[in-house]
């Protein structure tokens, strides 16, 4: 959906994370109504195609930038999560011009080799069993307990796409994931950074906040009460969150 723009006239682009896509988005923007708001589908995800057959973090960059470009948007508040705000740091690095904040949400700049070999054996097994066995390990990564056994809508809502996911989209943004690496890019993000966790986030994206706070210029870090999926559970305080932030 888009709404009215915010006083600066800059548009807010969203970018998802695995699995799901642009429309985990609409709380969030449906409660930020003085911004004009876009979410993008990541390849692979939602109507997006995939851009195959072995993509990397800059061709999923390539893409967004594509449809950011065909919607006419030539500077843009950029949010990213998890895959997302790995494509959202290459976006930010490589066309500083085209960015004038930057929020990055339980994103890392790459993952250690024990989760790289996760995403190689997730990938392995959406392409061999489909996606059904990874809906559960997603929920438990992604929300608290209080809000899987309250059973909100947001839970069943990811559920819902995890299942219904192209297994091969799914299989080959594991495969960006397990092989990017952005630290060489963060001290070319000139534009100021808002990071964003969840406290009870894994250790990964626990550890990538410092790495953030060092290596991009200027940096401001939010915790957030909640896990990997805290700007779905959470989403009006992380909308005010946000907009607290891009006000200030």
């Amino acid at each position: 959906m888009e709404s009215p723009a915010n006083s600066e006239g800059i548009p807010i682009v969203f970018l998802h994370g695995l699995g799901v896509d642009a429309s985990c988005w609409d709380p969030v923007i449906e409660a930020l109504p003085e911004f004009e708001s876009v979410g993008i589908d990541l390849p692979g995800h939602g109507k997006a195609p995939l851009v195959g057959p072995v993509p990397t973090v800059a061709d999923f960059a390539a893409y967004v930038m594509n449809e950011v470009t065909q919607r006419g948007l030539s500077h843009m508040i950029l949010v990213g999560t998890s895959l997302g705000g790995l494509v959202a740091q290459h976006i930010a690095a490589t066309t500083p011009d085209r960015v004038d904040r930057l929020v990055l949400v339980d994103t890392v700049a790459t993952y250690p080799e024990v989760v790289r070999q996760q995403w190689r054996d997730r990938a392995a097994t959406a392409r061999s069993i489909g996606m059904e066995s990874i809906v559960a390990p997603t929920l438990d990564t992604w929300f608290t307990a209080e809000a899987r056994e309250a059973q909100l809508p947001v839970v069943a809502y990811v559920a819902d796409k995890v299942r219904a996911m192209n297994p091969e989209g799914y299989a080959q943004a594991c495969e960006v994931l397990e092989s990017a690496d952005t630290h060489a890019l963060l001290a070319s993000i000139t534009a100021p950074t808002l990071v964003i966790c969840g406290t009870n986030d894994l250790p990964p994206f626990l550890a990538a906040v410092p790495e953030f706070e060092a290596g991009i210029a200027q940096t401001e870090v939010v915790w957030l009460a909640g896990k990997h999926g805290v700007s779905l559970e959470a989403a009006p305080l992380f909308a005010a969150t946000l907009r607290n932030a891009l006000q200030a």
